[in-house]
């Protein structure tokens, strides 16, 4: 068995079949074949292994060069994708060899954390990665929020094909990674293929600045508004937008959005009557998961106070010992000492991604420490709620 890296156009021939099989409905035919080798220009800085054997394609994993916010600090995150395995070669750890292998490379090359959207979570988390929360879907009518309609608010929305609007979408995006948790955005190379979808751009605007968007599309005369994520700077943003959606109360029966799991949709107005979820539904769509790869690179993010040393156990890339502290609200890391509590990968990625108490990584069996060190992390380590919007 053999394992190598491949270009986007030799995915075709290899990682394709593997792909479709899993992925897609199948038999599938030429166009959908055609269809993906078309797309493979949006796909050539992609790091992308498969493993052989005798000529024949039996594993392929890829990871997506992007970059995340993680308490304040952006880091490059390598977003992993396209997991695969042919079905006669399942449960021969081929996915373990080829991930391990890849994380490896990708934090060689510069990444500090990675995500994905696991198939099975339980899977991912003994390679060290920790669910965060799913996005929400919000739906409602549009009348709902008629009283909006009645108000003067600073600012207008500018309606446009998603190519014509899309660089200054695309601008607000890069000032929310630079100020939101969690949140992530593709390479440009990655991104430009959002810029060819049949969508609407609405565009909340300020003065000259951009203070919201959202993605959108209309499915039928009466029918729904189908939006992607609702991104705002603010209140403001979020107004001129909900106040867009109104407008459209004669011409659709349902509005459906995609929103921040710290987003709260029952307070946008007196009359709202809205359905929110958050889906998390095995094997379809699961919760995104997260790890770090990398433990010095987080100093600077932000930090509550106080400090510890912890030992990091069982993980090749982030196993050690490392002081833990916080300098003026930012933290610090130190390598040795001698540590008071023990984590595994995922408990400390957990804590660095703010969704899990000290509590809880203890009864998800993740760590081993005492009431001192719970006390000590949670203070160092508050919790925060994080946004994954991008979907890969």
């Amino acid at each position: 068995m053999k394992i190598r890296e491949i270009t986007a156009d030799e995915r075709p021939a290899t990682l394709f079949p593997l792909q479709a099989y899993a992925f897609m409905p199948s038999p599938w035919d030429d166009d959908l074949a055609e269809k993906y080798r078309q797309r493979m220009r949006y796909f050539t800085t992609t790091t992308c292994l498969i493993a052989e054997e005798d000529g024949e394609t039996l594993a392929g994993v890829a990871a997506l060069p992007m970059r995340q916010n993680v308490r304040g600090l952006v880091h490059d995150m390598a977003g992993v994708a396209s997991v695969t395995t042919h079905p006669s070669a399942r449960r021969r750890g081929l996915v373990r060899e080829l991930l391990d292998r890849l994380l490896r490379q990708t934090r060689e090359q510069g990444c500090a954390v990675s995500a994905l959207y696991p198939f099975r979570p339980s899977f991912y988390a003994r390679f060290g990665f920790v669910g965060i929360p799913v996005a929400r879907v919000a739906r409602f009518a549009p009348e709902g929020l008629s009283e909006l309609l009645r108000r003067e608010l600073p600012g207008a929305v500018q309606r446009l094909p998603i190519k014509e609007g899309f660089s200054p979408y695309d601008g607000l995006l890069h000032r929310l990674l630079d100020e939101r948790h969690g949140f992530a955005v593709f390479d440009e190379v990655r991104a430009a293929e959002f810029r060819e979808e049949p969508y609407w751009v609405a565009l909340a605007r300020a003065g000259d600045e951009v203070v919201g968007g959202v993605r959108y599309r209309i499915d039928e005369h009466g029918g729904d508004l189908i939006a992607s994520n609702l991104f705002s700077t603010g209140p403001l943003g979020r107004a001129l937008l909900l106040q867009f959606f109104a407008r459209h109360v004669d011409q659709v029966a349902r509005i459906e959005v995609r929103l921040g799991a710290d987003e709260l949709p029952e307070l946008w107005g007196t009359d709202l009557s809205v359905t929110t979820t958050g889906t998390a539904d095995y094997p379809r769509r699961n919760a995104p998961m997260v790890r770090v790869l990398d433990v010095p690179a987080l100093a600077g993010s932000r930090a509550g106070r106080g400090g510890i040393t912890v030992e990091i156990a069982g993980d090749e890339l982030i196993g050690g010992v490392w002081r833990l502290g916080a300098d003026d609200g930012r933290l610090t890391v130190t390598p040795g000492g001698t540590p008071s509590a023990t984590l595994t990968a995922a408990g400390f990625s957990a804590l660095a991604y703010g969704v899990l108490d000290p509590v809880e990584v203890v009864t998800r069996g993740l760590g081993e420490l005492d009431a001192t060190a719970m006390t000590r992390l949670g203070e160092l380590f508050p919790r925060e709620t994080p946004y994954l919007f991008a979907e890969f």
